[in-house]
């Protein structure tokens, strides 16, 4: 009886029965020829005869398709390695492939990468070596190239209302700015980057790459230090698709007074020393020593006189205690012994010989040490991301 079998359609040898094809698989002709047939134009991989990685010269991101990515690379062959790894095809009858890679650096822009490729293939283990040469080419990235340009769609100004911005307010403000950026940054939005901080007489102008990331760092910064913005769009050009494009300057004002400050309400309770702003003004009343917190809803800018500022308290000496309720000082004007409050930030039992103390309306007010009060200490930024 003959045997009814397939035969190998180049060399004509029977071949041994196979599966069909799994539903999906191609049915390839080489699927019909004998192992030998087969093996002769066999290539277990698939290499490209080089690779080109392009860099961006200024921050180091790869160029990967369309798009730049930062990789976060201190050198380029781990970049050399995922490049190769995404170039190289495996055979797709091949079965339990293993690899692994030799990286050879033969220049600061040259790696030649060494492969050694193992898999099953119709049950034959085949193993298989390529080099592939890796080129690290230089170029510009998209937002370098921006930056490089002065591109920038915002412009964040800093002022502060009906007075000069205090250093610490200025630090703090692009504190809250740089920091704000660098976290959008880091979660991979790379189209947010701060193209210049300039300076003016009433403040600092902050340009941002996007009017929604100009937005936000006004948001944060009046969150933090109090006041309030607003905005102001500007027609600058149309993009490709005819839609208007513009440029919005966002008009930071911080509170009309700045911790530090010394006020008076006109609430006839006297001088108080100006410690938080952020929302309502606390600070502390220099007659008495308590707590003060403003009446004003938040966003209202409060009537008060300016007295001065902390700093610019006199050193007057003390005389005596005459009890709780009065102390003895030295006018610091006059140099008169006055009676005046003696506030709770006084110490009775151990009074200092000198307090700085201002004079108001023809009264003399001490006032506390910077230990004592919260003045002038301004809070750390801290993240607002919600």
């Amino acid at each position: 009886m003959s045997e009814s079998r397939e035969f190998c359609p180049r060399c004509g040898d029977p071949v041994a029965e196979r599966s069909e094809p799994r539903p999906g698989e191609p049915r390839t002709r080489d699927r019909t020829l004998c192992d030998d047939c087969y093996f002769e134009d066999f290539d277990l991989v698939d290499a490209p005869d080089r690779i080109e990685v392009l860099v961006c010269s200024g921050c180091g991101a790869v160029r990967r398709g369309e798009s730049w990515r930062d990789v976060g690379a201190r050198d380029y062959t781990d970049v050399a390695v995922d490049e190769t790894a995404e170039a190289l095809g495996v055979h797709v009858d091949a079965a339990e492939v293993n690899w692994g890679v030799e990286p050879e650096q033969v220049d600061e822009n040259a790696i030649r990468m060494h492969c050694e490729f193992s898999g099953v293939v119709r049950g034959t283990l085949r193993e298989e070596s390529v080099t592939v040469p890796v080129r690290i080419s230089r170029g510009t990235c998209d937002r370098c190239g921006r930056i490089a340009g002065g591109y920038y769609a915002a412009i964040v100004q800093i002022r502060a209302d009906d007075r000069d911005l205090t250093p610490a307010e200025r630090d703090q403000a692009l504190a809250i700015a740089e920091s704000h950026v660098a976290d959008q940054e880091a979660k991979g939005d790379r189209e947010a980057f701060i193209t210049e901080v300039t300076e003016t007489e009433d403040g600092p102008n902050v340009k941002i790459s996007s009017n929604g990331l100009g937005q936000s760092v006004a948001t944060r910064i009046v969150e933090q230090l109090g006041g309030s913005f607003e905005s102001y769009p500007t027609l600058v050009t149309e993009d490709g698709d005819g839609n208007e494009v513009y440029r919005v300057t966002f008009a930071v004002r911080l509170p009309r007074y700045a911790a530090g400050e010394i006020i008076d309400p006109n609430d006839g309770d006297g001088p108080v020393l100006v410690e938080s702003v952020s929302n309502r003004i606390r600070g502390t009343r220099l007659a008495s020593g308590e707590e003060y917190v403003s009446d004003f809803a938040e966003g209202e800018t409060p009537d008060a006189d300016r007295v001065g500022r902390r700093d610019d308290a006199a050193e007057t000496t003390v005389v005596t205690v005459e009890d709780e309720h009065a102390v003895q000082v030295l006018d610091p004007e006059t140099y008169e012994a006055v009676t005046v409050p003696n506030p709770d930030f006084l110490d009775d039992e151990a009074p200092p010989d000198t307090v700085p103390a201002v004079k108001h309306d023809g009264e003399v007010y001490l006032v506390p040490d910077d230990e004592e009060s919260g003045a002038d200490v301004e809070p750390e930024p801290e993240s607002l991301d919600r």
